[in-house]
């Protein structure tokens, strides 16, 4: 059970505003790439073939978008380990190429303990350069929703 007053967060909850550090992520080695498509099924040539990525305009393969995607949950875990994600959406704006990593982190746009815990968070990845390569938004709750009264 969490101690907090009937309709009030406990003091520890997350408030909007409030930051998630930085992780990196990678590098995205061609191994863990084809690594990756088996697992997943996703074995588009353009992930694992240089002469693919060439001809569809790229300087190598681009990192799986859904691979580099799943770097928020241990972000969000990192931050607090009480809480999953129930909502995931992400814009993504410029590929990441193979050998490659990524620095993820996010903040708390809105936060809400009535009707349900429930946090709203805005995440981003950035590329070696700095650039914005993911821009995301997921919805958050606690996992012990069904305890707090």
């Amino acid at each position: 059970m969490i101690d907090a007053a009937p309709g009030a967060p406990p003091p520890d909850w997350p408030r909007a505003g409030d930051e998630i550090g930085a992780q990196n992520f990678g590098p995205f080695a061609q191994e863990a790439l084809a690594r990756y498509a088996a697992v997943s099924g996703d074995d588009n040539p353009l992930h694992l073939d240089p002469e693919a990525a060439k001809a569809a305009g790229l300087a190598g393969p681009p990192v799986h978008g859904m691979l580099m995607l799943s770097c928020f949950e241990p972000l969000i875990m990192g931050w607090r380990r009480d809480l999953f994600i129930s909502r995931l959406s992400a814009k993504f704006l410029r590929p990441v190429l193979a050998g490659d990593g990524i620095r993820v982190m996010g903040r708390v746009l809105r936060s809400a303990w009535v009707p349900k815990p429930e946090l709203i968070l805005r995440l981003t990845a950035r590329g070696r350069s700095d650039d914005l390569v993911i821009l995301a938004e997921a919805a958050v709750q606690h996992k012990n929703a069904n305890l707090i009264s």
